[in-house]
């Protein structure tokens, strides 16, 4: 084996520089400036045949091979990492799901013009609770008809909201954990289908990314990919695949910045002579060679495997891992050789030290291949057993335990249910507060999400925190998009943490940053005019309407028709335990480790499906936890 470009390889590699250097570094610094998708450079690389590189001529790809598709995104990381991505996320995520599972008119329809570069593609697994662990995917998709309707949403989805064609994976049957995912074909424009903002992210900033969000599309029954509760099967095999694109973007990436740092180093002058002649760069520079060498054999073992349909998803998973480390490495070399210059924003080892970070993270975290990879040589010893308290636990929202109490009726109907639910709580509404009160301390906050609408609508959340005693704050976009108030007034993890009692949120969806700010609030109270938002599943209170409808009845509602007095000093309210239903049934404890067996759980990791009661387990099962027979468990 001598792991070298074959003719047709090293050709390609000079076609890809060729584009790269002349439609896409020469914008690079202004795509990350933006943060700005290079539409024009992908339709073009659409238009030379290269959005589909490693599909049949017959579905409209180039025919080439895993090795070649490897090759062109690494060439253009090599001088954008975002646009290497673009590629990457396209080819192995939004087409390769529909290529290896789909039926022949949904290749026809959909792979056809993804392969042509007609339409870009996107795959749609992420959730707040489903990244490494994929089981814990709460999009929904409920069989009617001749449609499937979804609902949920999806987080930091690469290519969108210009993908036109997403890969979207959803629970059709529910309880049964990764085996109730199944994976669906779902086009832009479809009623019920938006997006949320583009991430304003560190690196990678010419990649769009956003959040998907769905309410009640439906879903043609021919668009379902394989069957009902293949979905996690489908996403896993993508992701096989996706981690050599990803291990590619990453090595493109770290090589730009290699080359970068070999030619100032020829260039820049120190005690009489180039710096690279200095045995401490010398050095650096001869590990970041070896280092970027093991990367590439690495990462095109793993595509030729691929390619000749031998088993890969060990080698792809090392690829990735390693590629990704290196990547990191050789970047921080590259800009300690540039030195205080490298340092300064617009360098091109600058980008590539902020682009390399998200290479160890996506398409599964260095640490979930380093799982898989153990996995794949110790089986299923290698897997750490989960905890007990793990496989029981019931999925809190991310705010932790909520009422999640949301009021029926007519728009008065709701608001008078939501007056009276804090009135009984124990709020006094005859108090009031400067809005202006800093967020760290004020007991109430009134906070306005994009949902607000224009800025004159903020007069419906000032009026509101008056009557409410509150203080005025924000979701982060409010503040530092649309400006309608001061960055101090945003509300979220990286902004103001609200330790108070009383949260309400108008027009908010639910962020997980903005969530982690007011997870100790007392009270959380939702306003949205999307059911499906991720805030209803944080809140005590919510009520599904149009905040210009809500928000002035709420108002009335809590005007007492005299000025507030002013406050009295904060004291923090104890947030109401929940009432958990009453068991009806016994559980079993194992009396060597105390593992409890719950029948509504039951131990998917051993097949025993929920709902399977003990007198009915397998005679050959034991304790998941510590191995004892079934007859040393105790009814409790």
């Amino acid at each position: 084996m001598m792991f070298k470009d074959t003719e047709q390889h090293t050709a390609l590699r000079r076609t890809i520089r060729e584009f790269a250097e002349t439609e896409v570094k020469p914008i690079a610094f202004m795509l990350d400036q933006n943060n700005e998708f290079p539409e024009a450079a992908i339709h073009l690389l659409g238009e030379m045949g290269y959005m589909g590189i490693p599909y049949p001529t017959q579905y409209g790809g180039a025919g080439l091979d895993a090795r070649s598709y490897a090759i062109a995104v690494e060439e253009l990381a090599r001088v954008d990492g975002g646009t290497g991505v673009i590629l990457s996320a396209h080819v192995s995520l939004g087409s390769y799901p529909i290529f290896a599972f789909g039926t022949e008119a949904q290749k026809e329809k959909y792979l056809v013009p993804l392969a042509k570069g007609e339409k870009i593609g996107a795959f749609g697994l992420t959730e707040p609770n489903a990244g490494s662990d994929a089981g814990g995917t709460e999009t929904t998709a409920v069989l009617q008809g001749d449609h499937y309707i979804l609902n949920g949403g999806k987080i930091f989805i690469t290519n969108a909201p210009y993908a036109d064609t997403y890969v979207v994976m959803a629970v059709t049957t529910p309880d049964i954990g990764t085996r109730g995912i199944s994976a669906f074909i779902v086009e832009k424009g479809w009623e019920g289908f938006t997006f949320g903002d583009h991430y304003d992210k560190l690196g990678i900033r010419s990649s769009s990314t956003a959040e998907l969000i769905f309410n009640d599309v439906k879903v043609p029954k021919e668009n379902l990919l394989g069957k009902e509760g293949m979905g996690f099967k489908i996403a896993m095999s993508t992701l096989d695949g996706g981690r050599i694109g990803i291990a590619a973007q990453a090595l493109g990436i770290a090589q730009g910045a290699y080359e970068n740092a070999l030619e100032y180093s020829k260039e820049r002058v120190q005690f009489g002579k180039p710096i690279c002649q200095q045995q401490g760069i010398a050095f650096k520079l001869a590990d970041m060679a070896t280092k970027l060498r093991c990367a590439r054999l690495l990462i095109y073992s793993a595509a030729d495997l691929k390619e000749a349909h031998e088993p890969y998803g060990m080698e792809s998973a090392m690829a990735k891992q390693y590629a990704s480390d290196i990547a990191l490495e050789v970047v921080n070399d590259a800009v300690q050789i540039f030195g205080g210059t490298g340092y300064l924003k617009g360098m091109d080892v600058e980008r590539a030290y902020r682009d390399a970070k998200i290479t160890t993270i996506y398409e599964g975290t260095n640490e979930i291949q380093r799982v898989v990879i153990a996995a794949h040589i110790l089986g299923p010893a290698g897997r750490e057993a989960p905890a007990a308290a793990a496989r029981k636990a019931k999925k809190a929202g991310e705010t932790g335990e909520r009422k999640k109490q949301i009021f029926d009726g007519s728009a008065q109907e709701k608001v008078d249910a939501l007056v009276s639910a804090l009135n009984a709580d124990g709020y006094d509404f005859t108090v009031g507060i400067d809005p202006q009160t800093p967020i760290v301390q004020a007991e109430r906050v009134v906070s306005a999400g994009k949902g607000i609408g224009k800025a004159e609508n903020m007069k419906l959340i000032a009026d509101l925190a008056e009557q409410a005693g509150a203080a005025i704050g924000s979701s982060r976009p409010v503040a530092e998009t649309l400006k309608y108030v001061p960055l101090n007034r945003y509300v979220g993890m990286s902004g103001q943490k609200f330790d108070g009692n009383l949260y309400i949120a108008c027009g908010i969806s639910g962020a997980s940053q903005h969530l982690k700010g007011i997870k100790t609030a007392t009270t959380i109270v939702a306003i949205n005019n999307n059911k499906n938002a991720r805030i209803f599943k944080n809140c005590d209170y919510g009520i599904v309407g149009d905040v210009n409808e809500i928000l002035p009845l709420l108002t009335a509602a809590l005007d007492n028709g005299a000025a507030k007095t002013p406050a009295p000093p904060m004291v923090k309210m104890k947030r109401p335990t929940i009432k958990k239903p009453e068991r009806s049934y016994p559980l079993y404890v194992c009396s060597g480790c105390g593992y409890e067996y719950d029948k509504e759980i039951g131990d998917e990791e051993n097949d025993v499906l929920p709902g399977t009661k003990f007198e009915k387990l397998p005679e050959d099962w034991i304790c998941p936890e510590c191995g004892e027979e079934r007859s040393q468990f105790i009814e409790i």
